[in-house]
């Protein structure tokens, strides 16, 4: 992801979007961070690769129905099918870019990447059905570089 879409380097880690009641069984947090405010540490035996740092800890956010009913039903559908209740959560955007800020803004960011889906409120876009987007500006030189 930090290569083929967010162009950044690849030690970069991303935070977790995990469901509040399993929280406690993937990180060693006592509490719900649904801001993303506090950092704690993977609990041993749970692999999380794609946020977890360096240190073994990561930045996250538990996530209720009440607050976000589609998001977390999306993490639930991702539990079912795979075991595992925690995604990724990162900004739209790619390195150096604002974060989208438009439905046209999405559109754009998703067909100059590698990403394969694009889910726009209940709308899902899949890149192997798309025409390919004709630019003729070399869209990475428009923003500098952190």
């Amino acid at each position: 992801v930090n290569l083929k879409i967010k162009f950044r380097e690849s030690f970069r880690p991303f935070a977790p979007s995990v469901l509040v009641e399993d929280a406690g069984d993937y990180f060693e947090l006592d509490r719900e961070s649904p801001y993303m405010l506090l950092v704690a540490p993977v609990r041993e035996g749970r692999n999380i690769p794609a946020v977890t740092h360096v240190d073994r800890s990561a930045r996250i956010q538990t996530v209720r129905r009440e607050d976000h009913p589609l998001y977390y039903d999306m993490i639930a559908a991702f539990k079912a099918e795979t075991g595992c209740p925690v995604v990724i959560n990162t900004s739209f955007n790619v390195r150096g870019e604002p974060i989208v800020c438009t439905p046209h803004d999405a559109y754009t960011c998703f067909m100059r990447t590698e990403m394969d889906y694009l889910v726009i409120d209940r709308f899902l876009l899949d890149k192997k059905k798309m025409k390919p987007l004709s630019d003729d500006i070399d869209w990475r030189r428009r923003f500098e570089l952190d």
